[in-house]
């Protein structure tokens, strides 16, 4: 059931993106709570029907002007956006989700491995951090991501697409490293292990205690190839770009693209802890969540 209520008896249209009540149960708990003491206005959107327009721009890949007219003024929402984002609303509720999820899913809330990967895509003119990637021939960014075995994103960093993946893998190990010490294994895919920057993996083991594991695709299968480990992540990437906003970079600071990315997990997360079901797509989804309920089934 989809409540848009602002708190009166105003009633705002419905959108597929916005909340519904059981997703709306799960996020209310962990905004922000507002000290009335302090003084001012009272506020005149409710934190729900702000973050209905954030995931109305997120799913639809709309410009922040084009936020229809009865759910609220885009200013703002882009005003909360922003302020949730540097004052690290959106990071204690990103992260107190997926610690959720992890003890839902019968594991601890801290993590002892991840998967490490990044992903070339096309943004629009100018903006922060533009570049070319000679392999993927793409013009635009990069988003390196570092997820759990569950999917589940751990540390986010969005580049030009010029910036190497063993570049960008060592500035994005240490940001895993200082927050998650409990993770002491990292799978990732042969770029990382390129003979002209030799030391990356014995700088991980040496310099953060990583072991950073190499999964190689075999050079005998062509085409598609779900590979160990490696397919956690790359369903991860699936996942983001069913966003129309994320298909595409459209922020013209990266900060506000790693913010976008984290929105898209919290409204998935919020989703599984509010008991709703995920649709598979595709095969290759179909065949990754046949293979995470297999190793589930073994780990118990």
């Amino acid at each position: 059931m989809c409540n848009c209520d602002t708190g009166g008896d105003d009633r705002r249209s419905c959108y597929p993106s916005s909340l519904t009540d059981e997703v709306w149960a799960v996020l209310e708990p962990l905004m922000p709570v507002r000290d009335r003491r302090k003084g001012g206005a009272a506020r005149r959107y409710g934190d729900r029907l702000v973050l209905d327009a954030v995931f109305f721009v997120l799913r639809s890949g709309c410009q922040w002007r084009m936020i229809p007219r009865d759910l609220l003024p885009w200013d703002a929402a882009y005003r909360w956006f922003r302020t949730w984002a540097a004052d690290g609303t959106i990071d204690r509720v990103h992260d107190a989700l997926r610690d959720q999820v992890r003890i839902q899913a019968g594991r601890q809330a801290d993590p002892s491995a991840a998967v490490l990967d990044a992903q070339s895509i096309k943004s629009s003119e100018g903006g922060q951090a533009r570049g070319f990637d000679m392999g993927k021939k793409t013009t635009g960014r990069k988003r390196h991501l570092i997820v759990d075995t569950l999917g589940l994103l751990l540390v986010v960093m969005v580049t030009s697409a010029s910036v190497q993946d063993r570049v960008g893998g060592r500035e994005i190990l240490q940001r895993l490293a200082a927050r998650f010490p409990s993770i002491a294994l990292v799978w990732a895919d042969g770029g990382y292990a390129n003979s002209i920057v030799n030391g990356l993996l014995a700088w991980a083991k040496e310099k953060l205690g990583l072991v950073l594991e190499i999964v190689k695709r075999s050079d005998d299968v062509k085409g598609f190839q779900v590979l160990p480990r490696r397919w956690v992540v790359e369903r991860t990437f699936g996942w983001l770009i069913r966003h129309r906003r994320l298909a595409r970079d459209y922020e013209r600071r990266t900060v506000n693209s790693e913010t976008m990315i984290k929105l898209a997990m919290i409204r998935l997360m919020a989703t599984r802890l509010a008991g709703q079901t995920v649709q598979w797509s595709n095969t290759s989804e179909r065949e990754a969540a046949r293979r995470l309920t297999v190793e589930t089934h073994l780990a118990a």
